[in-house]
């Protein structure tokens, strides 16, 4: 199970807002520049739609920010303190490896499908921020599946390929999650799928 905070901001991305405050916050407005991403991409993170969107005044926004670059760069540390960070913090509870493995798929695959935000950033991967936020988040992943890897008993290269390998058919299926959900596995079919894969991606 993921946090009851990331369920609480993936809800509200649904919604496109987040909850009334007394006075908000810098992660409530890049939470709210997450969920415009989301919508349509960095063009559409703007304060004063923003401000719109969270019932506020843009005198909010310069309270916690700059300009809209530093927003950008905490929305995007952001999306990585949620999706990544906190998706690893809940599936390190489970304490057979082979589960955690499972799990760490399940829910960043789910998270994935619900959530057109990861597909977006990919697809603004030529701005600076956005890459370098791709680059240090895959890495981070990439690692980590590695290390999940190395943990079953592959030497470092092997585990790390084969957390480069399983992280790719992650990616992929994001892509089709959005592009072409009609050829994937229906929600009935998705376990056995997951099964398979990771056991062939696990298997000695």
């Amino acid at each position: 199970m993921v946090t009851v905070r990331y369920r609480m901001v993936m809800a509200q991305r649904q919604r496109g807002r987040t909850p009334a405050k007394a006075r908000l916050t810098a992660q409530d407005w890049a939470d709210a520049a997450l969920v415009a991403i989301g919508e349509g991409g960095l063009a559409a993170v703007a304060v004063e739609p923003l401000a719109v969107r969270l019932g506020t005044t843009k005198g909010s926004f310069y309270w916690h920010f700059a300009n809209r670059d530093a927003l950008i760069e905490a929305a995007l540390d952001r999306w990585a303190e949620v999706n990544t960070e906190g998706i690893i913090s809940e599936v390190e509870r489970e304490p057979d490896v082979r589960r955690r493995i499972r799990l760490l798929f399940a829910e960043a695959v789910s998270s994935a499908s619900a959530d057109p935000l990861e597909v977006t950033l990919l697809a603004t991967a030529s701005h600076p921020r956005v890459a370098a936020a791709l680059r240090r988040v895959t890495e981070r992943r990439v690692e980590y599946v590695a290390g999940l890897f190395a943990t079953l008993g592959f030497p470092a290269p092997e585990a790390r390929r084969r957390g480069l390998l399983a992280y790719t058919v992650y990616l992929g299926h994001a892509q089709l999650g959005h592009a072409a959900p009609s050829v994937l596995p229906g929600e009935e079919e998705f376990g056995p799928y997951l099964d398979e894969a990771l056991d062939v991606l696990m298997a000695r």
